[in-house]
């Protein structure tokens, strides 16, 4: 069994493994691509059961199951708050979509290198990034976020403290906490707390592969405690974080960008009154 390889920063990562063993149902606000180098993966939904192919995308917060079914593997979790992610959402029609082969035929060779020859691969983010946009629906992203959920995400991912509540986000954005609450929910498409248990996930996952123990990688991610973090990571991967324990470790900066907010602190997709 090959050893697991991961590729982290602050909102996804990329991992490279052959995996035998299914996922239960979880549900989690990341894009999540995976493509087979060899065989295929198997995904289920509660509505439609189970599927497979040689790669699949799955939407945002949509509840899956997964199985490598023993494949060499390549999964990437994309922020869907990036301008690539957002612009790879705008396109996904179903829960579970599975990847043309004439997307994969154009993808897989890149990857390939990942699992070969790891320590060759010069600039990791810019593969990740072309791949990205190999998957993806044509033209370059369009969506743009309101100026002030901008400002919050912003704030957010620049913040060594998690533990930034609801009203303290509102204040931010100059909105009263029900009003912001409406309007992130409407543009993020994911409630503000649960949006923030997300963004303690992921710091945790970079956090594990630097800490000795899970309960000081809950520590550096502001989780009350082992716990807490254990069991956030039951609900949205579906396995306990001391499966990140396992393999080598690499932390990049993000592949991905923001997109771009719209001045007049309008959404260009839907109006804000």
């Amino acid at each position: 069994m090959s050893v697991p390889r991961w590729y982290l920063w602050e909102g996804g990562f990329l991992l490279t493994a052959r995996a035998q063993g299914r996922v239960p149902t979880h549900a989690h606000h990341a894009i999540q691509i995976v493509m087979a180098l060899d065989g295929q993966v198997a995904l289920a939904t509660p509505a439609d059961g189970w599927r497979t192919s040689a790669g699949f995308i799955v939407r945002p917060d949509a509840e899956h199951a997964f199985d490598c079914n023993g494949a060499l593997g390549v999964l990437l979790f994309v922020d869907p708050e990036s301008a690539e992610g957002a612009w790879l959402a705008a396109g996904l029609h179903a829960d579970v979509t599975a990847i043309a082969e004439t997307r994969l035929h154009a993808v897989l060779p890149e990857l390939r290198p990942f699992v070969d020859q790891p320590d060759d691969v010069e600039d990791v983010a810019a593969v990740i990034s072309r791949c990205l946009h190999g998957l993806g629906p044509g033209l370059a992203p369009t969506r743009r976020f309101d100026s002030r959920i901008s400002t919050v995400i912003e704030a957010i991912r620049a913040s060594t403290d998690l533990r930034i509540s609801l009203e303290q986000a509102a204040g931010m954005a100059c909105l009263s906490p029900t009003r912001f609450a409406h309007l992130f929910k409407e543009q993020v498409s994911l409630p503000f707390s649960r949006y923030m248990l997300w963004r303690k996930l992921t710091r945790a996952m970079v956090a594990i592969a630097s800490a000795e123990t899970i309960a000081a990688a809950a520590h550096a991610a502001d989780f009350a405690d082992a716990a807490h973090l254990t069991r956030t990571f039951y609900q949205m991967i579906g396995m306990a974080p001391s499966v990140l324990m396992r393999g080598q470790f690499i932390e990049i900066e993000s592949p991905f960008s923001q997109p771009p907010t719209n001045a007049s602190g309008r959404a260009s997709s839907r109006p804000v009154k």
